[in-house]
């Protein structure tokens, strides 16, 4: 016979379920209080410096190769129909 008898033996898995809902129910009221406090708190009144020069270093590389595709795909598509493209998007490089 097992030894324990009458009452049902808890497994690690159980035990551990149990554990996380009790401290899930705890720390629901810290995390509550923490999302008001957050809504009361005022916006910054400036935005970030690397919004108001335009971003940062590896943002402008990143609009250069996609202004560079951009007009390469244009080029193509002229070639290929014979008619120029729509509108190019501003600041785009125009074909020589």
């Amino acid at each position: 016979m097992s030894g324990n008898t009458g009452s049902k033996a808890i497994s690690r898995r159980n035990a551990l379920s149990l554990i996380g809902i009790v401290l899930g129910l705890a720390a629901s009221p810290l995390i509550e209080s923490e999302a008001d406090a957050q809504e009361a708190a005022p916006a910054p009144a400036t935005p970030a410096p690397a919004e108001s020069t335009g971003g940062t270093a590896g943002m402008k590389k990143r609009k250069g190769r996609r202004r560079s595709r951009r007009a390469t795909r244009h080029r193509r598509r002229e070639q290929r129909t014979g008619q120029p493209a729509a509108a190019p998007p501003a600041g785009t490089a125009q074909p020589q």
